[in-house]
């Protein structure tokens, strides 16, 4: 009786297992400096990620309302001197 369970069972260690796929192929233990670079490797990546995103949302944020309020004389300022700028009454 046990030898007939015994024979559907998995393969002996000495035989070849043949092609498996990857999810069922035995784990092949790294060695402690590849884990180590794997994870500066990851870290870096993170860290990259993570300024990418800062960035992004700094260059979205509306600026603070009282500081545009604050800036309404340098706007027309600016309005002016774009306005003389952009003229053609020189060309006439």
């Amino acid at each position: 009786m046990a030898a007939a369970l015994d024979e559907g069972q998995e393969p002996e260690s000495d035989e070849g297992l043949g092609w498996q796929p990857v999810w069922k192929r035995p784990r092949k233990l790294k060695s402690k400096a590849a884990v180590k670079l794997q994870l500066h490797k990851q870290r870096r990546r993170l860290q990259d990620a993570g300024k990418r995103r800062l960035t992004a949302g700094e260059s979205r944020r509306p600026r603070p309302r009282q500081s545009r309020i604050g800036s309404a004389a340098a706007r027309r300022d600016a309005r002016a001197l774009s306005r003389v700028r952009h003229s053609t009454a020189w060309l006439r």
